[in-house]
């Protein structure tokens, strides 16, 4: 399971002025609590910024890559921001997102070759948002055949079904279940990902439904989901959920977890 850790985000209250006043030791700080907890990426996301987004990008991946040596997460639709990310990034980052869009599609697809990159596939194209799950499947699968002709490693690539929110339509969750089903099926080696925390907007008890969702959607094939690491009791789950699903080798990380005291709550 990839974890993808969500925390440097300026949509956060407390991480936009940080960004803004060049925070080191705020930022790095997260980072490392992070990287600590378990996330293979750390994303690094710095939209609201706009103008100031292209610079601001560069100086979080420098920041935090002085501190992590797991690679980076460079989040943002804008090219630019991108670009400057990647050209400080060391190693190979994984890219979210590119979408079915045709514009964006070519822009950001240059972008991924130039630097190899490892990308999230939102299944979005020119006509929006996908509705149900033949949409998610159709455009998913799409992307990826895209992607693997343009010479991109099938290993490289990351499904996001686009998880809506449970509140405006209680049929979503089954929705998505299944299109992570048929595209991990279809397009076999490729990596499944998410935004998890969007199925619980405006939701009471947001924690308890990503929790639940994310065992939901292991069993259907997700092996990645950009989330909060420092949430113990999703860490707790998706260790526990691994081995159920056959993925933990003589269940040793889950003993490891159980001695370290990880899953006491």
């Amino acid at each position: 399971m990839i974890v993808i850790g969500e925390l440097i985000n300026t949509s956060r209250d407390e991480v936009e002025p940080a960004v803004k006043e060049r925070d080191v030791e705020f930022i790095q700080d997260l980072a490392q609590k992070q990287e600590e907890a378990g996330a293979d990426y750390i994303d690094v996301n710095c939209g609201t910024l706009l103008e100031d987004e292209p610079v601001a990008m560069e100086w979080l991946v420098n920041t935090v890559q002085e501190v992590v040596d797991v690679p980076l997460c460079i989040d943002s639709p804008n090219p630019k921001a991108l670009r400057r990310g990647l050209e400080a990034h060391d190693g190979q980052a994984l890219v979210n997102s590119i979408t079915a869009e045709e514009e964006r599609f070519n822009e950001t697809l240059q972008i991924l070759k130039e630097f190899e990159a490892r990308v999230i596939a939102l299944v979005m194209d020119d006509g929006g948002m996908p509705q149900g799950t033949e949409d998610r499947v159709r455009v998913g699968v799409k992307l990826v055949e895209r992607l693997t002709e343009a010479g991109l490693d099938i290993e490289d690539i990351f499904v996001d079904p686009i998880i809506q929110p449970i509140g405006t339509d209680q049929q979503v969750g089954n929705q998505i279940l299944a299109a992570i089903d048929e595209i991990s099926q279809s397009c076999e080696g490729v990596h499944i990902t998410c935004g998890l925390s969007n199925i619980s907007h405006g939701m009471p008890k947001r924690k308890m439904i990503n929790r639940t969702f994310l065992v939901l959607a292991m069993g259907r094939g997700l092996d990645s989901a950009i989330i909060d690491p420092l949430d113990e009791r999703i860490m707790a789950l998706l260790k526990t959920a691994r081995t159920l699903l056959g993925e933990d080798a003589h269940c040793s990380e889950f003993i490891k977890a159980a001695q370290g005291g990880e899953l006491d709550f």
